[in-house]
């Protein structure tokens, strides 16, 4: 019983605990982009740009407990109704749900940059025109509201609702320390897991990064489904948008892309090209894709 009274309190807190952990590593951080040859190489922070990072992270931590009110009920419900029962007390079920979370983090993610309405909420964490470790925390703020539904099957295979909360904690606190310039590549690990180097990439508006590396701890996913690029010493990381929004205000960060595919869908002729602007990739448009200049495709 002790072990799943830790269980759900780490499910509610864990995040909550992160925050000592986000402040070092930043600080560690800012103390390394001090060295000359990484001052002239990086972007590094800008106080307005990491403050909207921060005040984004703030809304996303009350969206999870907002959300809470009604997620917390719906897994509890599929749990009922699990085909197995995977118990958080044993070992191997952590290693099967590592595998799980993360691969259904994969899916997540794909389709959030795959699907323009999906894009709508997921585009600030991409609005940052720097990176560095502040730029983790610019999170998707509308997503606690329906992303938790790529989860929902965990529960209802078997793993208890507070385990997956748990694994899904820990990648979040996995994935800070990769938005970074501070650090290089990182040898054979390069071919297994997320890292900085491959999370650079992710952020990169440059034609040849766009829609790339979607993993969350493991990068393996990218490599079996055709989602892999890596990082090119002759390509340097463009970060932020295709169309910077360049500015720091949040309801503009949070909702311009939400607000640009309403007009677009409301003003666009016929059901199908209203369906296209919803639910079409971001480069959909009536009149064909529109690709950055820069894009692999820009020219077929």
């Amino acid at each position: 019983m002790a072990g799943m009274e830790t269980l759900d309190w780490l499910s509610r807190y864990l995040l909550l605990l992160g925050i000592p952990y986000f402040l070092v590593l930043i600080a560690a951080e800012l103390w390394i982009l001090r060295r000359p040859a990484l001052r002239e190489a990086t972007r590094g922070y800008e106080w307005r740009d990491s403050a909207t990072s921060m005040g984004l992270g703030l809304i996303k931590l009350g969206m999870l407990a907002l959300c809470a009110l009604y997620t917390v009920p719906l897994f509890a419900w599929v749990y009922e109704h699990r085909v197995f029962t995977l118990s958080p007390l044993v070992w191997w079920t952590w290693v099967l749900l590592f595998f799980a979370d993360d691969f259904t983090y994969y899916c997540y993610h794909r389709f959030a940059h795959r699907v323009r309405l999906l894009w709508s909420e997921h585009v600030n964490h991409h609005s940052s025109e720097h990176y560095n470790l502040s730029t983790a925390l610019r999170q998707s703020t509308l997503g606690p509201a329906f992303a938790f539904v790529y989860w929902l099957p965990l529960a209802w295979i078997g793993f208890h609702p507070a385990a997956i909360a748990v694994q899904f904690g820990v990648s979040l606190l996995y994935q800070f320390w990769i938005h970074t310039e501070a650090l290089g590549r990182l040898g054979w690990l390069e071919n297994v897991i997320n890292t900085p180097s491959h999370h650079r990439v992710h952020h990169g508006s440059n034609g040849i990064y766009l829609d790339r590396n979607y993993g969350g701890i493991l990068i393996i996913w990218d490599k079996l489904f055709g989602t892999f690029q890596p990082e090119r010493h002759d390509v340097p990381v463009r970060y932020g948008l295709v169309h910077d929004i360049r500015t720091f205000r949040l309801p503009t960060v949070i909702f311009h892309e939400l607000a640009y595919l309403v007009r677009q869908a409301w003003n666009a002729r016929g059901l199908r090209n209203k369906l296209g602007w919803i639910f079409g990739p971001p480069e959909w448009s009536p009149e064909g894709p529109r690709w950055p200049p820069d894009h692999p495709q820009a020219a077929d």
